[in-house]
């Protein structure tokens, strides 16, 4: 965390190191989201700089008015914020002003009195069946360096064929992937582990890359590694990603994730049942899980108006 940027009292800013300490030991929250509190309470120790012209002390935390938090988020949207991102600069503050009053430091009652935007109901965009396989099979022979394309083949066989994220797939190491094996463990979001079915496709596809790549691959290292030799970056995937698009005709959603998102579609679309579905993501609610349900039956409806003669 780069302390550095940060505009408040040292008392203040000791406390949020603490904080912050706390979430990555204790709740185990991913990287991704420390970042993200780590960026909401810096913005909003800066805000309180110019808010109360004066670096921001704990007693200034204690005595805050749910208006001075809407004041925060009113200005976060117009820097550009959207409703999602502003829910979630919410709960990064309410998560830290309810770790002071533990320690009984402040009154977190200011944030509780505000209520979160309304998020915008969005439906996840999964690719094709077709789009999916192809995609796969053989979007990845569009590079050049055979173990290169091999690796690339790999990890979105991954995405696809086991529903992984892709901080997931490229957090795996050779030891997780044995000979024989038809399930695979994967450790996602809060540190939770779960099974996900290694079809033999996928296990292939890694075997492939693996016979390919040419530096070594120890057991407990990275698997999947970049052109020097270094763990590979999802940024490196996420361009590939953009070439495919190009390359297919695919629209500006169908990212690595959309792979995840087909994976969970299309396990619906052939029978697969909800709680299975939300095993198999790491899902922590159903209700997350269920979004998916809204995809499907879209899908039949767009099936319906183009085939159905009395459409």
């Amino acid at each position: 965390m780069n302390e550095l940027l940060i505009i408040a009292a040292p008392d203040l800013t000791e406390k949020r190191r603490e904080w912050l300490e706390s979430l990555a030991s204790e709740r185990r929250l991913s990287p991704n989201t420390l970042d993200a509190y780590e960026r909401d309470t810096r913005q909003f120790l800066t805000f309180l700089t110019g808010h109360l012209a004066g670096p921001a002390k704990i007693s200034d935390i204690h005595t805050l008015r749910p208006a001075d938090l809407r004041a925060f988020l009113a200005a976060r949207r117009r820097e550009g914020s959207g409703a999602r991102s502003l829910g979630r600069h919410l709960a990064g503050l309410r998560s830290f002003l309810r770790y002071l009053e533990r320690k009984g430091l402040v009154n977190a009652a200011a944030a509780g009195a505000i209520r979160a935007p309304k998020q915008p109901k969005s439906l996840p965009k999964p690719l094709s069946d077709r789009q999916a396989l192809n995609l796969v099979t053989t979007g990845a022979q569009l590079q050049e360096e055979p173990w290169i394309a091999a690796r690339d083949a790999a990890v979105l066989t991954l995405l696809y064929g086991c529903g992984l994220r892709i901080s997931e797939a490229l957090g795996l190491r050779p030891i997780d992937l044995t000979p024989g094996a038809t399930t695979l463990r994967i450790t996602g979001k809060g540190s939770k582990t779960r099974l996900v079915p290694l079809l033999q496709v996928v296990f292939d596809a890694v075997a492939t890359y693996q016979k390919l790549c040419p530096y070594h691959l120890e057991a407990e290292k990275p698997l999947f590694r970049g052109a020097r030799g270094g763990p590979l970056q999802p940024a490196i995937i996420q361009r590939e990603m953009q070439k495919l698009r190009s390359a297919f005709g695919l629209p500006e959603t169908a990212t690595p994730h959309a792979l995840r998102h087909s994976f969970a579609t299309h396990l619906l679309a052939g029978g697969g049942d909800l709680r299975t579905i939300q095993e198999l993501l790491g899902h922590a609610s159903l209700s997350t899980t269920q979004v998916y349900t809204g995809v499907d039956s879209s899908r039949l409806l767009e099936v319906y108006d183009r085939a159905h003669p009395r459409a």
